[in-house]
This record gives C-alpha cells, sequence and structure tokens, in this order.
C-alpha cells in the first residue's frame, strides 16, 4: 500500500518559519518526481515547489527566494523549509509523487501565517 504522510504544519507568525516533512512508503522513491501543492479555500490548488528525480528544482514566482524544496532518498521523505512566511502562504499544503501515468497524494497539512 502506497501512503505519503505529511507532518510539521502549524500556526506561525509573519516572517516566520516552517519545514513541512512528507514521508512516502511502497512506491520506488528515487525515481519518482515530487512536488508540493497548496489550495485555500475558494482558490484553485498550485504547484509551490518541485523535485525531480534528479534532484532539478522549481518554484512558483510567489515562493523564489523564501522557499527551499529538497528530498531524502535514503530516508523516502521530501522537505518544504519555509521562510518569511506571509499571510498568503496560509494554505492546505499537500505533497505528491509522480511517476508516469501513477501519481500518488498525502492527505494535506494546514498552514496559518497570523499574527
Amino acid at each position: 500500500q502506497v501512503q505519503l504522510v505529511e507532518s510539521g504544519g502549524g500556526l506561525v507568525q509573519p516572517g516566520g518559519s516552517l519545514t513541512l516533512s512528507c514521508e512516502a512508503s511502497g512506491i520506488i522513491f528515487i525515481i519518482y518526481d515530487l512536488g508540493w501543492y497548496r489550495q485555500a479555500p475558494g482558490k484553485q490548488r498550485e504547484l509551490v515547489a518541485s523535485i525531480t528525480s534528479d534532484g532539478a528544482v522549481n518554484y512558483v514566482d510567489s515562493v523564489k527566494g523564501r522557499f527551499t524544496i529538497s528530498r531524502d532518498n535514503t530516508g523516502n521523505t521530501t522537505y518544504l523549509q519555509m521562510n518569511s512566511l506571509k499571510p498568503e502562504d496560509t494554505a492546505d499544503y499537500y505533497c505528491e509523487a509522480r511517476y508516469s501515468d501513477s501519481s500518488y497524494w498525502g492527505q494535506g497539512i494546514q498552514v496559518t501565517v497570523s499574527s
């Protein structure tokens, strides 16, 4: 059974930092491309950051310079380090693992940036 389990969300003040983790099981982790998505109420889901099986990374413009995606192939985990958080970063965050026609999703985790 494939599982992606996110952790590390919560409430943080503007300007603060959080690191999200997503641990995968049941897949050959090293061949999958990985992504972090977010969705706020009433808004479309957007791809925040991605990292390929080869380690190439990409970010949506709004988080460039603030967020860092990484992967640990030994621990089957992807991370999203979020710095200088803004209220507009508030959303449910989801990790995804994708290879060819296969795609797997985590349950999602809340991030709230507020004073």
